[in-house]
């Protein structure tokens, strides 16, 4: 039975997601995944506590907004550029290699050409979410390593939402020149962004700097105007929040700003695993279960391999290599999204656009155990391994 009421939908998914949180810890399972299994349990295709999950899943997206603004509040604007001169060739290398072995492998189990380069395109990307929560950032290794998984992600960030505009835009030239306009959307909000930032916003923060409700209030409404703006000018919100935070980056004021906001972005992050179960149907995607599970063990295994080899060639040391190929090793929350579009679009069948998500999925927790049981997290229950 459905429940309209938004406060008692709220009080259900965060009483579930403590008591069912608390079974995970016990048990010393990774407590990202009793939010995705409390969604699954009680959403619409589950016992139907909650009949409809949209609503909260657009409430959840706050959450990535949130943690793409609080990772460019940890990246100076120099800093990024160096970071991106590193990586690129590391991310479209792997990239293509990546898209070109989801492609494989769907033609093998019968997918047409076209959905098949679709399914192996949106399954590239790596979770920002996921890799950065997994994260800690206490020591001078886990930073380093942070900083190298964020200049990847962002690439790929940029090139998802490339391909999401040039599937939009149509296979002729609109959706090439899109394509190539993000680039000067781009640079165009970057440049408003900073001058807004250094001419009004840090002056305000100067000003009432013993006021710590002001950090909190100005910087939320500067992440969600700029969110605003990006996608009002056909980029994403995340972007846009990023964006936001970079400018704010080379001020000392960024880092009282990101403190304060963790446990808002913990908030609307915890929503968004819960509409993960929650929009997962598992009737019909029973039916895509054998080459979900193929291909989940094929990204797997490719994802962490290449990546690895791919840093060794930048000259990463060989431990740090292999750590960034397991937590970048899982599809993206960008695939899902891919998949969502391109089926509403009729670009390809749903029985496509439900094998993305079985293997978004699948990996979402095969990683998430992965890391969490081999390398230091913020959610390990090994004491050992649970760093902040």
């Amino acid at each position: 039975m459905g429940l309209d009421n938004i406060v008692l939908e709220l009080a259900i998914i965060f009483a579930g997601a403590a008591v069912l949180g608390t079974i995970f810890l016990y048990l010393r399972q990774p407590i990202i995944l009793a939010y995705i299994a409390l969604g699954a349990l009680i959403g619409p295709w589950g016992m139907k506590v909650l009949g409809s999950a949209e609503h909260i899943e657009r409430l959840s997206h706050v959450g990535i907004i949130l943690l793409l603004f609080l990772l460019g509040l940890n990246l100076h604007p120099a800093k990024l550029l160096k970071l991106f001169q590193k990586t690129s060739a590391v991310t479209l290398g792997t990239s293509l290699l990546f898209m070109l072995l989801g492609m494989v492998t769907a033609l093998c189990f019968g997918f047409g050409l076209a959905d098949s380069a679709i399914i192996g395109a949106a399954l590239m990307f790596s979770s920002t979410i996921v890799s950065l929560k997994l994260t800690p950032t206490t020591t001078l290794h886990q930073r380093h390593t942070g900083e190298m998984m964020i200049s990847v992600l962002l690439f790929q960030d940029i090139i998802a939402i490339l391909l999401i505009l040039f599937l939009g835009g149509g296979t002729g030239g609109s959706g090439l020149l899109y394509s190539v306009l993000v680039v000067f959307k781009l640079a165009g909000l970057g440049a408003v962004s900073f001058v807004v930032a250094k001419f009004a916003i840090i002056p305000l923060f100067r000003r009432f700097d013993k006021i710590k409700e002001y950090f909190f209030v100005a910087s939320l409404g500067w992440c969600l105007l700029m969110a605003e703006l990006a996608y009002l000018i056909g980029l994403s919100y995340e972007m846009g929040a990023f964006i936001a935070g970079v400018t704010l980056a080379s001020f000392p004021i960024a880092l009282i700003i990101a403190e304060s906001l963790k446990p808002l972005r913990e908030f609307f992050l915890i929503l968004f695993f819960f509409s993960i179960g929650a929009r997962f149907d598992f009737l019909v995607s029973k039916n895509v279960l054998l080459p979900g599970l193929v291909l989940t063990a094929v990204l797997m295994l490719a994802k962490p391999l290449l990546f690895r080899v791919a840093f060794k060639l930048i000259r990463e040391e060989g431990r740090i290599a292999k750590e960034l190929g397991v937590r970048l090793g899982q599809a993206s929350e960008f695939s899902l999204l891919v998949a969502y579009s391109t089926a509403q679009s009729g670009r390809i069948a749903a029985e496509s656009s439900y094998l993305i998500q079985v293997v978004v999925m699948l990996t979402f927790v095969v990683s998430t155990y992965w890391v969490v049981f081999k390398y230091p997290t913020p959610i390990s229950a090994k004491a050992g391994l649970c760093m902040d």
